[in-house]
C-alpha cells in the first residue's frame, strides 16, 4: 500500500477508529456466521450463498486494512493557520464565478472526504486550487467544458 501520510481531522480519526471496531467486532462475526452456514448446505461446488459470502469476507477484510493503513499513516490536521490563507482543516467560503450562490466546504485529507457533508479532499481539482489562497483570490478548476472561476469570500 501507499506509504504517503494520510491528512484526517480528529473527528476524522474517531469515526474511522469507530468503523474499523465495527468491522472487526461486528461485520467479521456476521460473515463468519454466513460462511459457517452456507458451508453447512453440502454441495459445495455449486453453493452460490458460499460464494456470496466469500466475497463479502473479502470485502469485510479489505475495509479493515484500508482503515487500519488510514490510521496507521495519519497525519491529524490541526487548523492552527492564520484563517487568511486556505489550508487543509479549515472551512472556505467560495462562489463560482457568474452565479450568486455561495458554497461552503470544509478542506478535509481524503480519507474523510464526503462531499454530500461538504466535506472536500486536499487532493481534489478543486480542494487542489482552493490551497494556499487568501480572501478576494481566484481558484481556477480545469473542467471538460472549460475552467471553472472560484471566488474565496471566507475562510474560517
Amino acid at each position: 500500500m501507499n506509504q504517503r501520510p494520510v491528512y484526517i481531522t480528529e473527528e476524522g480519526y474517531a469515526t474511522l477508529e469507530t468503523k474499523l471496531q465495527q468491522l472487526k467486532q461486528v461485520r467479521r462475526k456476521e460473515v463468519a456466521a454466513r460462511l459457517h452456514e452456507a458451508l453447512e448446505e453440502g454441495d459445495l461446488i455449486e453453493n452460490a450463498e458460499l460464494e456470496d459470502a466469500r466475497r463479502e469476507q473479502s470485502f469485510v477484510e479489505g475495509q479493515i486494512q484500508t482503515i487500519e493503513h488510514q490510521l496507521h499513516h495519519a497525519v491529524l490536521i490541526k487548523n492552527t493557520a492564520p484563517k487568511d490563507i486556505v489550508t487543509v482543516g479549515c472551512r472556505v467560503t467560495i462562489e463560482e464565478d457568474g452565479t450568486t450562490i455561495p458554497e461552503i466546504y470544509h478542506l478535509v485529507g481524503s480519507a474523510e472526504a464526503d462531499p454530500k457533508q461538504g466535506k472536500i479532499s486536499n487532493e481534489s481539482p478543486l480542494g487542489k486550487a482552493l490551497l494556499n489562497k487568501r480572501i478576494g483570490d481566484k481558484a481556477i478548476v480545469a473542467a471538460p467544458d472549460g475552467d471553472l472561476v472560484f471566488n474565496i469570500l471566507s475562510i474560517a
